[in-house]
């Protein structure tokens, strides 16, 4: 059985580049689901200016759930971030000639998602 391709529109070519692994991610924020919801979209909001070299893209589905996705050299990485009460959940596609990337990508989007959370905390949301 092959892997999940994240959406590879040459899933059925059988090449190694379409193979995708699932990595997810929780960050805790403490916040409360209201204003935590608020914090990240002020984080993808901030991520979209400060790493446009990267072309990142956020679609929100629901007021607590988007599809996001980003480039990096050799192609795109795809996925879903959620706000829950008391968790982000980060969940993103990597195809197998990109793994290299992987924790880089969770680093940055952790990153800016606690520089939020922490500006909620100490009351800097509008």
């Amino acid at each position: 059985m092959r892997p999940n391709h994240g959406g590879c529109e040459r899933a059925k070519c059988g090449a190694l580049a379409c193979y995708a692994d699932r990595m997810r991610h929780e960050v805790t924020h403490g916040l409360g689901l209201d204003l935590a919801k608020k914090a990240v979209r002020a984080a993808t909001e901030s991520y979209a200016v400060r790493f446009a070299k990267y072309s990142p893209k956020t679609v929100w589905e629901t007021d607590a759930r988007a599809k996001v996705s980003f480039s990096v050299p050799g192609g795109n990485l795809e996925g879903a971030l959620e706000v829950r009460s008391d968790v982000v959940v980060f969940e993103l596609d990597v195809p197998f000639l990109l793994r290299p990337f992987k924790k880089r990508a969770l680093d940055i989007v952790e990153g800016e998602i606690r520089i939020w959370i922490d500006k909620a905390k100490k009351g800097e949301l509008a």
